[in-house]
């Protein structure tokens, strides 16, 4: 057909055109193969996954920003909140504040996951944004523990559960939402840009960060610029909500959608079946299920997202403190050099998703774990140095282990449970995860500082002993790159895949 012409080039530009696709492959399978039914395979429209994996990367930056805004201003927030003691004790308590919202995060897991699967994954996750962005904005409206002395940090811990609460369903549904979407050979691709939009939102949050250290000063961002990031947050949530909101259901809710608008043709008896994970006890059922069957899948995740996650937050989250309060750089600096490693992580994302879903799961993200567990001490090393070339090289080694963690993750990790229970049982493995070892890096690796006398080479043992626990699960993981997820049919980019993959299933014998 020519150029010109786009019914070949795009079949489901419109409702005819789609119908004519779907009887086209009701006929192929079931001539090929009468046991196939029309929904053993998925056929994607690239332009609908393009545009939903888009929506769901914004929305991931704008939660990220927000929570990213509080790691930038540690320092600041403990001088503000905590003024008494020593500095490291301030900043211990910063830390400690920033870990709260780590400890609810598996409740919201547990919440949201089951209520994504009743209400819908765009409903839920517009609901998860609003509570982040209000909670980010109420931190900037605090009054400061000079004003009102004991109540200000208990506020702050307050809302800091909240968005800690709220993000417990971000990952999950985020992830499972563009794993559902994706075709299987490009699963990888499309799940990279969910890490992206990660790493926009907290270069977004460092780079405001560092415009205000820059142009106002150390006792003005004490005084009042540390509240203009969380006040940002409000305007940013709006536009956050706006790109949920505009998303569209996966296949799979939009179908059982579908099935409740015409359950009334259908008998009691198949309706009650079909519709049981809606009753009023199924959240507990279905959490009572993921644990009794899912547990070793669960342990699987738990230490693969726990070392994944220190390791993340060590260089994303608690460097640009490491780099100020123990290597005494100024603050401006360590923002400069953590923003141009982000840039570079952003542009390299990509590939690194192509890669996996080419290579697969397992060689990229245990070149990440070796990567980390190798040059973990050279790499701090360099940055102890000081100069400016040393510290960027040091950021450069860690940077580019971590892209292969990065843009892999979000693939890997939904493939590992089934579909009846991948929101609820990711979002539980995930959080508890980021509880348990994420949330709280910084402020294990302050507190180990100070325990052995201010060793600069603390975050680089931490960080190899959790590589070595990643290098251990990766050995153990199945292998997952360009194949259904598991209790899906299927899915394939254009109506040929579709054919080959048909024509293959159903090759006659040969003697």
């Amino acid at each position: 057909m020519a150029n010109g012409s786009t019914a070949e080039e795009h079949p489901f530009e419109d409702k005819e055109a789609l119908r004519r696709h779907r009887v086209l492959f009701r006929v192929i399978s079931r001539r090929r193969n009468p046991k196939l039914r029309r929904t053993d395979i998925t056929v994607t429209d690239e332009k609908v996954v393009k545009r939903a994996v888009k929506a769901a990367a914004l929305g991931n930056a704008m939660e990220w920003f927000d929570f990213g805004i509080y790691s930038y201003l540690a320092v600041t927030i403990g001088q503000v909140f905590f003024p008494g003691g020593s500095g490291t004790t301030s900043l211990l308590s910063s830390f400690a504040t920033f870990a709260v919202a780590f400890l609810v995060r598996p409740l919201g897991g547990a919440y949201f996951g089951p209520l994504g699967d009743r209400i819908g994954r765009k409903k839920v996750l517009a609901l998860t944004m609003i509570m982040m962005a209000l909670g980010t904005l109420c931190i900037g409206l605090i009054p400061s523990y000079a004003a009102i002395g004991f109540w200000s940090p208990v506020l702050l811990i307050l809302f800091r559960l909240v968005q800690g609460f709220s993000t417990g369903g971000e990952y999950g549904g985020a992830s499972t939402f563009i794993a559902e979407y994706a075709p299987d050979k490009k699963r990888g691709y499309f799940g990279s840009f969910l890490e992206m939009g990660t790493l926009i939102g907290y270069t977004g949050a460092a780079g405001i960060v560092l415009l205000l250290n820059t142009t106002l000063g150390a006792d003005a961002m004490s005084a009042w610029g540390w509240r203009v990031p969380f006040l940002i947050a409000g305007p940013l949530g709006l536009v956050g909500l706006y790109l949920r909101i505009k998303l569209d259901e996966t296949p799979a809710f939009q179908k059982l959608e579908a099935a409740q608008t015409h359950s009334a043709t259908a008998s009691v008896v198949e309706t009650e079946a079909e519709f049981s994970h809606l009753s009023e006890n199924a959240p507990k059922k279905k959490l009572a299920e993921i644990f009794a069957q899912q547990w070793p899948t669960l342990i699987l995740c738990i230490a693969l997202v726990g070392a994944y996650n220190i390791t993340d937050y060590m260089l994303l989250s608690y460097m640009p403190t490491y780099l100020t309060d123990t290597l005494h750089y100024k603050e401006s600096h360590g923002l400069l050099i953590l923003l141009g490693t982000m840039v570079v992580l952003m542009l390299v994302i990509s590939t690194v998703g192509k890669l996996n879903d080419r290579y697969g799961r397992k060689p990229l993200l245990m070149t990440g774990m070796l990567g980390f567990f190798i040059t973990a001490i050279p790499a701090f090393l360099l940055v102890k140095q000081g100069s400016m070339a040393a510290v960027i090289a040091g950021m450069a080694l860690l940077g580019l282990s971590l892209v292969c963690l990065l843009g892999t993750m979000s693939a890997a990790l939904p493939a590992l449970f089934p579909t009846n229970v991948r929101y609820g049982s990711l979002s539980i493995g995930y959080n508890l995860a980021v509880s348990l070892f994420g949330g709280t890096t910084p402020l294990v690796i302050t507190a180990l500082m100070d325990v052995f006398d201010k060793n600069v080479m603390v975050p680089a043992y931490y960080t190899m002993a959790a590589a070595l626990v990643g290098v251990i699960t990766v050995a153990c993981m199945k292998e997952t790159a360009q194949q259904p997820l598991e209790g899906s049919p299927p899915s394939v980019a254009t109506k040929e895949e579709a054919i080959e993959l048909i024509t293959a299933q159903t090759q006659e014998p040969r003697f």
